[in-house]
């Protein structure tokens, strides 16, 4: 009979626990692909994109990169540390069984126990066992479970993130220097000119057929041009030293980069699409899903905070005074049973609790938007900007030709004495400055489509995409 009241007894508190969940709902949602305006067309790029500029030392450069960067120690760090809370949660699953003994000397007062024990001294040994199990009935420790696990999917995608924005780093200091390289073999190539026809004016001016105002607007063109090659230099030896920190290395590593073979007028061919699978490549997205996941099973954590706690204790172990009968029957005792524990008032902490996680989980979804929105916008600029770009370089290659046509025409005109010093010089001037803004214009080519492969996600490719964590999961 006594049962059989127990059993209805145990069913109200669980339902009392149950009961005292809150409706409290989240209020932001995820956007879909067809809410950005991505279409249906898909962008493939190689996992290893920085080959297609066709330079082995870019390719070492990058490896090495990726292989020793702080920045990803650190992130790699972060890995480790989220891999180990997964092994600790699970831990929470698993039976726990612990044991201790220990040897006191005591003295044991008259009033405590009669004569002859009471008012001696004796040794007091103590050893046992302990076993504790909690079953997890609701779920609780396994939604801790797995949103350690998805903060470990979370952390390894931020390493893929970081070694996406670390390629892109690499490449674009690259072209840097690529570019750099080219505008000293520009200032060199006018140096070289421009030291020809300072001798050829001095010779004139030897012969009168020249005058010092001559003199001094050729050796300012020469001037212009070795001030171009200092500058040039100066931003190569600059990017040579963001190069060597990029691939993890030091001064000594300077001497080892060499000119950079990469053609700069041959900008490869990228993808020129809004991908409707952008949002599923990008690793930094995939981050936010999972940390979306995150934010459910925390949620889930805390709804079962609510719940009844069963587990199975036991205990057993051997306690005498004096060691002579620490190991006879006698000694021995042990315990076992199972245990409920149920939340019947905590103030408002569980509510609030709740309250706290649902607040977490509308907090990543908003931040997963944002993001959202902010790679949407990344494709949309880059693809622009490459287009620009374009048209850019191929409006100043015009430009380019023409001022070589014309520098040509009055160094013929001003031989011959029909046209004035002063074309020369001008026209020279703007040659100059129009090579240098042609070398510019091509490593921004190559430097936009750099940043709409990074835009697109790069190559990355995730094998086991995490699908976006749904709200409306978590409303029961």
């Amino acid at each position: 009979m006594t049962r059989l009241l127990a059993f209805p007894l145990v069913a109200a508190t669980l339902l009392a626990g149950c009961a005292a969940v809150p409706h409290v709902q989240p209020q932001v949602a995820e956007l879909a692909p067809q809410a950005v305006g991505l279409d249906a067309a898909t962008a493939t790029i190689a996992a290893d994109w920085w080959t297609a500029f066709g330079d082995p030392q870019l390719d070492r450069l990058v490896a090495m990169g990726l292989a020793g960067n702080p920045s990803l120690d650190q992130a790699l760090a972060r890995v480790r540390f989220a891999e180990a809370q997964v092994e600790v949660e699970h831990a929470g699953l698993l039976p726990h069984v612990n044991g201790s003994a220990q040897v006191n000397r005591a003295h044991i007062g008259s009033k405590l126990l009669p004569p002859p024990i009471g008012g001696s001294s004796a040794n007091l040994a103590l050893a046992g066992g302990s076993l504790s199990w909690d079953l997890d009935l609701f779920g609780r420790q396994r939604a801790a479970v797995r949103q350690a696990g998805a903060s470990a999917d979370a952390a390894r995608l931020d390493v893929a993130t970081a070694r996406l924005m670390l390629s892109v780093s690499i490449a674009q200091t690259y072209v840097g220097l690529a570019r750099a390289e080219r505008l000293i073999e520009v200032a060199d190539g006018f140096v070289a000119t421009r030291q020809r026809a300072l001798g050829f004016t001095q010779s004139r001016i030897k012969n009168q057929l020249a005058s010092k105002f001559n003199l001094d607007q050729a050796q300012t063109l020469l001037a212009e041009a070795q001030q171009a090659r200092t500058q040039a230099v100066q931003q190569r030896d600059v990017l040579v030293h963001a190069l060597a920190a990029l691939a993890g290395r030091g001064a000594d590593f300077y001497p080892q980069i060499a000119k950079p073979k990469l053609a700069l007028d041959r900008a490869p061919t990228v993808p020129e699409l809004l991908p409707a699978d952008l949002l599923g490549r990008r690793p930094d997205l995939l981050a936010g899903q999972a940390r979306i996941e995150v934010a459910v099973q925390g949620r889930k954590v805390a709804r079962a905070a609510f719940l009844p706690d069963v587990s199975i204790s036991a205990l057993g172990g051997l306690a005498a005074i004096g060691l002579g009968d620490f190991f006879t029957g006698g000694a021995g005792s042990y315990a076992a049973g199972p245990a409920l524990s149920v939340p019947i008032f905590e103030g408002g902490r569980l509510r609030a609790q709740y309250k706290g996680a649902t607040a977490d989980l509308d907090g990543a979804v908003a931040s997963y938007n944002d993001a959202v929105l902010g790679a949407v916008r990344d494709a949309s600029d880059a693809v622009s900007n490459v287009r620009s770009t374009d048209q850019d370089l191929a409006d100043e290659a015009r430009i380019v030709q023409g001022l070589r046509d014309t520098v040509t025409l009055d160094q013929v005109r001003t031989r011959t004495g029909l046209g004035s010093q002063l074309d020369a010089v001008d026209s020279g001037f703007r040659l100059l400055e129009a090579e240098q803004n042609l070398v510019t214009l091509q490593a921004d080519a190559l430097t936009r489509r750099i940043q709409l492969v990074a835009a697109l996600g790069g190559g990355f490719d995730f094998h086991q995409p995490l699908a976006a964590a749904s709200v409306s999961d978590t409303h029961s």
